[in-house]
């Protein structure tokens, strides 16, 4: 992009805002460099870049990346086979120390499935260097400080000092304390020289022994080192003196290891720096509420509610931007202060924060294209140095414009043809934006000059704009209008502001009828749009009454559903209480039958089986979704071919005679044969008449439905002897006189347990295990 058009369009002035956010030195840099991209595939990855960011920072806040320095000298130096200090070795085991911490992240954030456009191939780019991090944090604090646990040497150095420092000041406190301090200006211990000293008054020192180091300014005080300190002092300084050395040799140590990684290095830094950056533009579209910008498949321009982002949030008013689609060029009319300018300011920066990978202060949705230039002719530019009047300053720009100009060029010319006499003036507007169309360009132009409005009226992809005036206050609603010219107001202004109306009729008067009818014709359009602009509110508002109407029916519904629900899930347990008491009541007078029939009462079996088993069928599921009578008129809905059935659009009966593979179904209506989705049709029942009912004679047989063996194998013991209880039941009320118990080997606890029930049931006559070719002592054979 040209520099005039960042300039004019105030592009740094955004950058200046996303620079509040970075940290990082690299990060700056990126950011100076960061300009508005012309390809495609370049634009939408550094919007992807964005998107991810800002979803980062939705759910996790931001991207951890730390404070951190550019390598470049540092890097420089080593590749000199220089040696780096603490402090530019700490910065470097930053860098590696947030690249550790980056991969780490990004790795939680796939076990996560967070979905990411980009910044996992990002991520990828960061080389880990773990066992270089690890020495450099063991050596080095934060603000470049060698550790003790950068080498055994250096801890017992430093253990050393911390001795003798403790002994020396032991020492010297005996002399601020007791008899001495009254040969001391002060008791206090203190340094001179790097030594310890202690504040003597001068006639007394010779009383200490030792080595004076300094004198106060008026001659009364001597910093004396005790004769009974030098010694200590000695070593103190050698030890300090070897602290010194192998803190050198640590930093030489760590500054060969660094060096053949340091290209690794500087690429981590880089990585990082983007990561800075692209978290500094997600947090600025949080702050200014921008979206993701659409870039369009058919080179169109479609923002909604579109507001320029240097404005006050408060003050500014949201326009709805649109090109492309119908009209490449937009003449927008209206008077002076109106928001022409602002709007036309507001597209081209928008489409600038857009190719620059950038939000964009718009709905959801909006839709940008991708130009390869934005060119602009706004303001006031006359140059008193080159002796350039405002109109030809203004010439002289469109030139250079009309020459480099191209189909995915946007153009933006603030008051075309202003600075001349009008009538000239408007000609060459009306000259410039035809050859500027022959290219075309998207062009947004904004003019006071009628002759302009018919003119964008009668040429094809040409739109009328105007900025909205409100004639009862007098004050523009800086709304934009597409598709109605701005109509002048003088008049209606005047007569408002109390001008005699004679001097206004006079001026209607001296107009020609041609400005006339057009200002008709604008007031016409404008009457037209407010009258829709009503209607379509009313409609807004009635639609917004039957949305919470159909709010409130579903929410009514769901509660009378899960009512519903609720009262027959209790009804069950109730009844499955009852059922429950009654079944236990039944069991003893079964019983008691039993005790009856063994005492010689005669009682049938058959009764006993059959009031047990309906006892059992008393019982109901309590879960709504099993209901047996649901279950069966869904099957019995479902439709197949051959299935009679009615069309509810045509209320016809036909036969569906087949069913293709997107799930219609063809069926014949008389002559014709249609198709219909499963929603369409209604099944219908065969209606046969009943044939005449004839007394049936009841013999009973064997069940076919009963199966002669039962399997209990990989059955638990309470279920599987429940389950054996039964079917002997049901294999005595069958007629059954042998049937076959498989229990498997297994532990042998069902085998034993199908044992004991058999001996007991006085209804089994014998019993034994099967012959080994048919499963031998796996299966039992039972005589009833």
């Amino acid at each position: 992009m040209n520099n005039k058009a960042l300039k004019v369009l105030e592009f740094d002035k955004i950058k200046a805002e996303i620079a509040k956010y970075l940290i990082t030195t690299r990060g700056k840099t990126l950011l100076k460099k960061l300009m508005p991209m012309s390809v495609e595939s370049i634009v939408q990855r550094l919007i992807d870049q964005t998107k991810d960011g800002a979803d980062i920072i939705r759910i996790k806040g931001e991207i951890p990346v730390r404070k951190l320095a550019d390598l470049h000298d540092q890097a420089n130096r080593l590749k000199k086979d220089g040696n780096l200090n603490g402090t530019e070795l700490s910065q470097i085991g930053q860098v590696l120390q947030n690249t550790s911490e980056l991969k780490e992240f990004f790795e939680d954030l796939k076990d996560e499935q967070l979905d990411l456009r980009q910044l996992y191939d990002l991520n990828d780019n960061l080389i880990d260097n773990p066992e270089l991090t690890k020495h450099l944090a063991r050596s080095l604090d934060d603000t470049g400080r060698v550790l003790d646990t950068a080498s055994e040497d250096l801890k017992y150095i430093r253990n050393q000092i911390t001795r003798l420092n403790d002994q020396i000041r032991h020492t010297m406190e005996q002399y601020t304390r007791g008899k001495n301090t009254k040969y001391l200006t002060e008791n206090l211990v203190t340094l001179r020289d790097d030594r310890f000293v202690i504040p003597v008054k001068t006639e007394y020192k010779t009383k200490f022994g030792g080595v004076v180091h300094d004198q106060s300014a008026s001659g009364q005080t001597l910093y004396i080192e005790p004769q009974a300190v030098v010694g200590m002092n000695n070593q103190l300084h050698e030890a300090q003196v070897s602290e010194k050395a192998e803190e050198i040799r640590i930093l030489n140590k760590l500054s060969d290891l660094v060096r053949p990684q340091i290209d690794e290095i500087l690429e981590n830094n880089e990585v990082l720096a983007q990561f800075d950056l692209i978290n500094a533009k997600a947090k600025y579209a949080k702050e200014i509420k921008a979206t993701e910008p659409i870039i369009s498949k058919d080179h169109i321009v479609d923002l909604h509610d579109a507001k320029h982002p240097l404005i006050d949030p408060d003050k500014v008013v949201a326009n709805d931007i649109k090109m492309g689609e119908g009209y490449k060029t937009m003449l927008i009319t209206g008077p002076n202060t109106g928001g022409k300018t602002i709007t036309m300011k507001t597209l081209g920066l928008i489409q600038l924060m857009a190719q620059a990978g950038l939000f964009i202060p718009a709905h959801e949705e909006s839709e940008i294209a991708v130009f390869d230039e934005v060119f602009v002719d706004i303001g006031d530019e006359q140059s008193i140095e080159q002796n350039l009047s405002t109109f030809s300053s203004h010439m002289d720009n469109i030139i250079n414009i009309i020459r480099k100009v191209s189909e995915h060029s946007l153009v933006l010319i603030d008051e075309l043809g202003a600075g001349t006499d009008p009538q000239e003036g408007a000609a060459i507007a009306i000259a410039i934006l035809e050859k500027l169309a022959q290219s075309h360009c998207f062009i947004m132009a904004t003019t006071h000059y009628p002759e302009l409005k018919i003119f964008a009226y009668n040429t094809p992809e040409t739109i009328n704009a105007s900025m909205e005036f409100d004639e009862k206050s007098l004050k523009p609603t800086y709304r934009l209008l597409i598709g109605i010219p701005g109509a002048s107001n003088a008049f209606n202004i005047a007569a408002r502001l109390g001008m005699d109306k004679g001097v206004v009729n006079r001026g209607q008067a001296l107009m020609d009828g041609e400005s006339q009818d057009l200002n008709n014709m604008i007031a016409d359009l404008e009457n037209r749009r407010k009258e829709f602009e009503q209607k379509n509110d009313q409609l807004k508002v009635q639609l917004a009454k039957n949305k919470d109407v159909q709010k409130d029916y579903e929410k009514k519904s769901d509660a009378l559903d899960k009512s519903k629900n609720s009262e027959i899930q209790a009804a069950k347990v109730r009844a499955n209480q009852i059922v429950s008491k009654a079944r236990k009541e039944s069991d003893k007078i079964i019983e008691k039958l039993h005790k009856l029939e063994q005492d010689g009462v005669a009682v049938k079996e058959d009764q006993i089986i059959a009031a047990k088993t309906g006892l059992k069928n008393l019982h109901q599921d309590e879960a709504v979704k099993k209901n047996r009578v649901l279950r069966r008129n869904k099957r019995r809905q479902q439709l197949k071919v051959g299935d009679t059935v009615k069309s509810l659009q045509y209320d016809q009966i036909g036969t569906i005679v087949r069913k293709n593979k997107n799930n219609e179904f063809e069926v014949q209506l008389g002559i014709l044969k249609m198709k219909f989705g499963a929603d369409e049709l209604e099944k219908v029942q065969n209606q046969e008449p009943e044939p005449e009912k004839k007394p049936t004679m009841v013999k009973r047989t064997k069940s076919t439905g009963l199966s002669s063996k039962l399997d209990l194998r990989g059955k638990r013991y309470e279920e599987a002897m429940a389950e054996l209880d039964q079917y002997i039941d049901s294999a005595l009320l069958a007629g059954y006189n042998q049937v076959t118990i498989v229990h498997g080997f297994g532990t042998g606890v069902i085998r034993k347990g199908v044992t004991k029930y058999l001996q007991r049931n006085p209804h089994v006559k014998s019993f034994g295990y099967a012959p080994a070719s048919s499963g031998g002592s796996g299966a039992t054979i039972v005589d009833l």
